[in-house]
Formats: C-alpha cells, structure tokens, sequence
C-alpha cells in the first residue's frame, strides 16, 4: 500500500475510532448524569428546531412515524464521515483535525444547555465526549506515525545496506506497529460500542417513571363515554379498527428522546391573561371529576390517504372548568400550552370553552397515557389539528393573545390556526394484495372532527359517483368507517373516494399540501385485478 494512502486510512480510522469511543462515553455519562442531555439527542433535537418546514415535512413524507429513526441514522452516518475527516485533518495539518472535533463537542453542550429541560450539569456528556475524542485522537496517530517512522527507518536501512538484517528487523518492527495500530482503534472502537449500548440500558433501567406508570390505577370516570355502537366496526380484514390501538397510535413530535415525567414531580400552571393563576398538581387532577371521550387526532403532516390519524378513548378533565378557575381576561383569545420539552402549541381559547370534549387527558384506552403519547399528561382537542392542540407532556398554559404570543410551529411558517379539514381514505383494497377477479369490498374511513360525516361516495375508473354505506359512527368527534360492493373484473383500476360533511360541504377535489394548514384533495388508489 503507497505510504501516502496508509497515512490518510489511518487517520481516517483514527478519527472514526475517537469519535465513536467520545460518543459512547458521552452517552453513558448522560446516562448517568441526565438522559436528557445526551450529546446525540441534545443535537439532534437542534437540528430539528432549526430544520425549515420543507425538510421537515420531507422527512415525515418519505419515513412517516419513523422520520426520528431516520434522523438518528442519519446524523450517525454525517457523524462518521465527519469522523474520518477530522482524523485526515489532524494527521495532516494539526490541530485542526482536534479543532474540529472540540467545536462539535462544544456545539452538543450548547445544544444540552440551551433544552428547555436542561439541568445544571447538562454540559458534562458532550464535554466528556469531546475531550475523550480529542486525546484518543491524539494518542491514535501518535502510534499511526510511530509506525510510519518504523517504516521509513527500515526502507532507509534496506537502501543503504541490501544485505543488513536491520532493515528487515526494522519492517517486523513496522508490521508489528501496524497491528498495534490496529488493535487500538479496533479496541477504541468496541469500547465506544459498549459505552453506547450501556449508556441505552442504564436509560431503560433507570425509567422508574414507566414502573410508576404501571402502578398506577386510574380512578373510574365520573362521566362515561357512550358505549361504541355495534355498528361503529364493519370488521373488514385491512380496514382500520374503529378505535387505534395504542401501539398502533401515530406518534408524530419533535421529541427524539421521550420525556421521563414522574407525576409526582409534575404540575399544570395557568398564567397570563386570568384574574387568578391556577396550578395543579397530579393528585389534585386526578381527584377531580374526570370524564371520558372518544376522539379522532390528526396530524396537520397527514398526506391525503395517509395513516397520521387515529381514534381512541380519552379520559381526562375539561379544560374549560380549569380555565373558568382561573377567568382569562376579556382581551385574551388564545391559550399557549407548553410541554416539558419546550414545545409549545396556540390554541383559540374559544375552542377551549365552548363546551366541546377538549381535555387534560391521563388515560389512552382505559390505560394511562403511554410515555410517547404524553404521560403523564397531555391535551386532547377535538376539531383541531395536533399542531395546535394536542401538547405531550405539558405543563403549561398561558393565557393570551394571538397578536402578542407565537407557537413552535406558526414560527416556522404554518397557520396559526388548524381546523380539521374534510378527507376520506380507501383503505382495502390495496395495491399489492393481488386482488382476484369477483365480488369484494371497497372501504375506507372518513372524517371531519366536530362537524361529522353526513356520507361518503366512490368513484370507480370515472364512472358515476356511487353512495358507500356508513357505518355508525360513534359521534362526529371521531372518523366513521364506510364500505361499497364491487363486483372486481380483471384489468387495472383507479378508485376514488370524497366525503360529504354533516355541515353539506362537499370534500374538494383541489389538491393543497400539507403547509401550511393541512392537505385537500381526494384519494386515489389504482388497482389490478387478477383472473
């Protein structure tokens, strides 16, 4: 191998081998120091504030509910590359390579401090994780031009004498250099490995909040949720359960490590523009009269005939009865709820008031709230998108004005507002369930929360709109589940859906994105039909 290739694979390997062991030594003190700080979710959570609209949305187009796996694997992968240049750099033109890899340290210490949740000692892992990479670092290609030198001695040693034996000790010398060289980074490597995995478990087993979770009773509803109609389910194979599990339940948030909130540590305080701030602790929420609901929450990134949609059983208490406690000011018109994290989500106060199931929810069908979807607990809105309503983990409700107060996610271009938009979806049959030829079923759900679906009709490749049969639906705050027999004849196929509103509006066929306020459009889906 050219000596000049062997030096730059040596620094490359070095920088990778240093800045594995420095993530893994900076995950594990986290670990044991602050979860929340550690240094890859601390920056990664950074990137995510500052990421445009567009990229986000990208993300959550092409990944769904896995765009945080993405991210993270991602950011593992620039992590390396970076990794490997900064070896080259320090091999070449130090210090810069070490430069380089104190700056990326000091930006996850500064990423750690600036969380909302950020303790004291929230610097440490990334300073920790910085000055482990830069001494190994050092120490790896302090060895890598040991080697180099051995080697150069006992070319110089064979040129000058063919016939010593010097020359030939000196390349042993080399070759066993070489694997020492080797045997070090290897080892850096691993040991960064293992930090890293023992940093996760000592996470796993230090969340005595989900063993709190587990202890937990919640107390019965002093209101029940009516039963759900028998024929709310049309128990067709692929069609979405009229109630979502919760480990089928869309987790869309910008939460990459899932906030730990014991109930005994958390409370709720009601400030701003009210004659009497309010704060409530959990015990004193759960002693009051709580209520249940069955609510369908959407995302505002829900593409037209996407799956960020899912209905469930809610048990919480009203906001409104909190929110006459504390008697906002005639001036207020909007309600800033903020999480643990810091998110941050704008409310109308209307909606919150005007009698509609709008809760403090500590319960997910009839279990409390899983810790992804809020626990311990989070808002539930119906009639609006989750973007402005349904905060995780919150803590926090300011009373306010629109002109005066802003969201995380109005700052980044969306609409202040977000009502639910009328959509349908075909969920059977699918594209690839190779359909035969024959009597079969087309079926869907559809939805417009707080006003409610009056019907739904398909379209089969542009015929005659055809009147699908609804199911009974369990109130307007939750989708309906609807079907239409189709006799299936071989060929390819394009089915359309549209759905028509309690309220007579008429689902538009005009195609809108996402941004900023929710899509429009109808589904399509083409089908082949086989003999």
């Amino acid at each position: 191998m050219p000596a000049v290739k062997a030096r730059r694979l040596d620094g490359a390997l070095a920088g990778v081998a240093a800045v594995v062991l420095g993530a893994g030594v900076g995950e594990l003190s986290a670990a044991m120091l602050s979860p929340g700080a550690s240094p890859f979710a601390a920056i990664g959570s950074a990137l995510i504030d500052l990421a445009p609209a567009w990229a986000k949305e990208s993300a959550i187009a092409l990944f769904g509910t896995a765009d945080k796996i993405a991210l993270l694997t991602g950011m593992g992968i620039v992590l390396l590359l970076a990794a490997a240049v900064a070896g080259m750099l320090e091999q070449r033109f130090p210090p810069w390579g070490i430069t380089l890899v104190v700056v990326v340290a000091a930006g996850g210490g500064v990423a750690a401090m600036t969380r909302a949740d950020a303790g004291l000692l929230s610097w440490i892992p990334s300073a920790l994780a910085g000055i482990t990479a830069a001494l190994t670092l050092s120490f790896l290609l302090r060895r890598s031009r040991d080697r180099a030198r051995a080697s150069r001695d006992a070319a110089n040693a064979t040129k000058t004498d063919p016939g010593t034996t010097v020359g030939h000790v000196s390349g042993e010398g080399a070759g066993v250099d070489r694997r020492k060289f080797l045997l070090w980074s290897g080892g850096a490597i691993a040991v960064g490995v293992l930090a890293t995995i023992g940093g996760a478990a000592l996470r796993a087993g230090a969340r005595s909040v989900e063993a709190v979770r587990t202890a937990i009773r919640l107390p019965s509803p002093a209101t029940t949720a009516p039963a759900i109609p028998a024929g709310a389910e049309l128990s067709i194979p692929g069609l979405a359960r009229v109630i979502t599990p919760n480990g089928s339940f869309y987790r869309i948030d910008t939460a990459l490590l899932v906030p730990q909130v014991d109930p005994a540590d958390w409370s709720l305080r009601i400030h701003g523009l009210v004659e009497e701030e309010v704060t409530l602790t959990w015990a004193e929420l759960l002693a009051l009269p709580l209520e249940e609901s069955v609510t369908t929450l959407t995302c505002v990134s829900n593409e037209v005939g996407g799956e960020l949609i899912g209905n469930a059983l809610w048990l919480g208490y009203p906001i409104r009865e909190l929110l006459a406690r504390a008697r906002p000011t005639a001036s207020a018109d909007m309600v800033l709820s903020r999480s643990v994290d810091g998110f941050t989500a704008s409310t109308p106060l209307e909606v919150l008031t005007d009698g509609r199931a709008a809760i403090l929810a500590v319960g997910m069908n009839g279990v409390p709230l899983p810790p992804e979807h809020g626990f311990p607990v989070r808002m539930v809105v119906p009639g609006l998108y989750g973007y402005v309503s349904a905060t995780k983990w919150v803590t926090e409700l300011e009373v306010t004005r629109f002109a005066d107060a802003t969201a995380y996610w109005t700052d980044r271009g969306w609409s202040e507002r977000g009502p639910i938009k009328l959509e349908s979806r075909i969920d059977v049959p699918r594209k690839a369930q190779g359909l035969k030829a024959g009597d079969t079923v087309i079926a869907g759900v559809a939805w417009q929360q707080g006003v409610g679906i009056a019907g739904v009709e398909v379209q089969i490749d542009d015929g005659p709109w055809k009147g699908a049969t609804l199911a009974t639906a369990i109130s307007n705050d939750t989708w309906v589940q609807w079907m239409l027999p189709w006799t299936a004849t071989v060929g390819d196929h394009l089915l359309r859906c549209r759905a028509t509103s309690k309220a007579g509006e008429l689902q538009t066929e005009a195609h809108a994105d996402v941004v900023p306020d929710g899509a429009t459009g109808w589904h399509e889906r083409f089908i082949t039909v086989f003999e």
